[in-house]
């Protein structure tokens, strides 16, 4: 984070916004999120069924997204404090207003990928 911030003061919001969503689900995370709050155990579900390769999210590296997720503002983690422990994630306020951004380069992606995926087939002829 003090890399985010040292980026933010240098006076580049672009390497600042960069270094925030690095990581391998964060974007996803934060995109499952807009339906409502989640267990871990569901957000984990989430990001297996949309995964294309590897079926498996090593436990850590999914708490270190969510951790990182939380410290930088855009989701909420709510401890019940019962045993067996429950806890669920929910988008901020902050995290609700980064939707739009994400949902922005999902129709990027999907304008573009099909231009790429219909040069591919063009190509192959």
């Amino acid at each position: 984070m003090a890399n985010a911030k040292s980026a933010q003061a240098c006076g580049c919001p672009v390497a600042a916004f960069q270094k925030m969503i690095s990581g391998k689900y964060k974007l996803r995370i934060v995109w499952d999120l807009q339906d409502g709050p989640k267990r871990y155990s569901e957000i984990r579900t989430g990001l297996l069924r949309g995964s294309s390769g590897s079926a498996v999210i090593a436990p850590r590296v999914l708490s270190r997204e969510l951790k990182a997720l939380t410290e930088q503002g855009l989701i909420d983690r709510k401890d019940f404090g019962v045993v067996p422990p429950k806890v669920e994630y929910r988008l901020t306020r902050k995290g609700k207003s980064f939707v739009p951004v994400i949902a922005a380069i999902r129709n990027w992606g999907a304008r573009h990928l099909a231009e790429a995926n219909a040069d591919q087939m063009v190509a192959a002829e």
